[in-house]
């Protein structure tokens, strides 16, 4: 530790340090500090040139011991059941989606000096309500991804730490973060049945239990009637957002001696992948034979071959937004609405029959 040229040990600063040096009171400091009410802008820039003249930095653990906060928010998403298909057995290890908007999380939580515990459910667990009780009891707010606790039991939970969640469904207690799914699968479907006149088209669905996945299948069938075919839906279609679950579908529909639909809507990006691949495998061409599209705009995305006509939902917005509405809901400088819903976008690729002009895969920039 460096010491004073009398060789004594320098005193640690304190904020009536910095409250002295920026000729502010006590109280405009810790506002400024705790990111609470801030006062007026001329000083709150007064503090905080005080805190980089003087090299001030706060204790952590002593703001949230005067704030009762842990400064610590729970993230709980779901941990996929085993993989069987070769091809993907890693896939658990690499949850595209999850793993983005994780880092969306992490960087909202960074900027306000928050720590994460991150923790899964397993996908068959029936009643996580006990550990995601546990989980909440370390924390000072929660953000549970698709679908990990029903409605009642993220109502038990908020009576005791304040939740957001990701792709669920909003509850009087809690705030529910999403894209906007109906019109962004609407869009996408108009140009496969409309643009491109494609004559048989079927959705490839998620979670049975997952709002996302039940307002992109509604938001289908919705524009396949009004175009006036029948949509090749049902049980033979459920994936299960995985690329695994898309490779059997496919794989399953082909062993029955079922015919492939002229397109094949998927729930998502990562489902899409596992379609992709096993049309390859059996020989059928995408977009030629069999056209193909995702939904999220994951990285991958554009890397694969042919490149993947999907819907963009800015995923790792989603997870900071969580985060930000989660802070106001702990530190109580507002009340968000039920709900906040970000715009997606239709990025056409390769993929559905488009001749795009792109660059290769590996040369294709963000």
């Amino acid at each position: 530790m460096d010491t004073t040229d009398d060789g004594i040990l320098p005193r640690t600063l304190t904020i009536y340090d910095v409250a002295r040096h920026a000729g502010v009171s006590i109280a405009s400091v810790s506002r400024v500090l705790n990111g609470r009410n801030s006062p007026r802008p001329e000083t709150r820039e007064r503090v905080l040139a005080a805190v980089q003249e003087l090299g001030f930095v706060p204790d952590g653990a002593a703001r949230a011991l005067s704030n009762r906060l842990k400064e610590v928010v729970g993230v709980v998403f779901r941990r996929p059941a085993d993989v069987t298909n070769d091809a993907f057995s890693e896939e658990a290890e690499s949850l595209l989606f999850a793993d983005v908007i994780n880092r969306g999380i992490e960087a909202g939580a960074r900027n306000r000096g928050y720590d994460l515990l991150m923790s899964t459910v397993d996908v068959l667990d029936h009643s996580p309500h006990a550990r995601i009780s546990s989980i909440g009891g370390k924390s000072d707010g929660l953000i549970l991804h698709d679908q990990v606790l029903s409605p009642v039991g993220i109502a038990r939970v908020a009576q005791r730490t304040p939740v957001v969640t990701l792709a669920g469904t909003p509850t009087p207690s809690s705030v529910n973060i999403r894209s906007d799914n109906a019109s962004g699968m609407r869009e996408l479907t108009k140009h496969l049945l409309i643009d491109h006149g494609y004559p048989t088209v079927a959705y490839l669905a998620g979670h049975v239990d997952s709002p996302d996945n039940v307002a992109r299948a509604e938001a289908f069938e919705v524009v396949v009637a009004e175009v006036g075919i029948e949509a090749w839906t049902g049980e033979i279609w459920r994936g299960n957002y995985m690329a695994s679950g898309g490779a059997k579908v496919i794989n399953d529909v082909l062993a029955h001696g079922s015919p492939l639909p002229r397109a094949i809507v998927c729930a998502n990006d990562q489902t899409a992948i596992g379609v992709m691949y096993t049309l390859a495998q059996h020989g059928i061409r995408v977009p030629q034979d069999v056209a193909v599209t995702g939904f999220d705009d994951i990285p991958v995305a554009r890397h694969l071959h042919p490149q993947l006509t999907t819907i963009r939902q800015p995923i790792q917005k989603l997870g900071a937004t969580a985060f930000d509405v989660l802070y106001a809901l702990i530190s109580g400088e507002r009340r968000p609405a039920a709900e906040v819903v970000l715009p997606t976008s239709l990025v056409i690729r390769g993929s559905c029959g488009c001749q795009v002009a792109t660059s290769p895969p590996w040369e294709a920039g963000p």
